[in-house]
């Protein structure tokens, strides 16, 4: 199954949102993953629509071994990942945990892949 992890700053649009997972040309995914303190963004809502939405505190998401931790991320959330750390997270309730796209920036937005 696949998993769309999801770091977005506040307020970001869904259009801005929309296109980052377009650019990613994605067959589908049944699962969007994010920090629990974005759980309630209108654009994650939204793209979560139809979606089981999985979302993991900033404490869990840091034990998540990730290529790409960052500086600034862990500063403003408290943990090195959102992106990645959150889609491998819940690729491990469903498959295998695996990452299979690292991080993707967008206008806003983040967004990784994982089975």
């Amino acid at each position: 199954m696949t998993v769309l992890g999801v770091g977005i700053e506040p307020g970001t649009p869904l259009a801005h949102l929309q296109d980052a997972v377009d650019a990613l040309d994605l067959a589908g995914f049944a699962v969007v993953a994010t920090i629990d303190t974005r759980a309630a963004e209108p654009a994650v809502v939204a793209l979560a629509a139809g979606r089981t939405l999985r979302t993991y505190p900033a404490r869990e998401l840091d034990t998540v071994d990730v290529p790409h931790p960052s500086p600034v991320v862990r500063r403003l959330t408290g943990t090195g990942s959102v992106a990645e750390a959150a889609a491998v997270l819940a690729a491990r309730e469903v498959g295998e945990g695996v990452l299979v796209v690292a991080k993707q920036r967008g206008r806003g937005v983040t967004l990784a892949v994982a089975r």
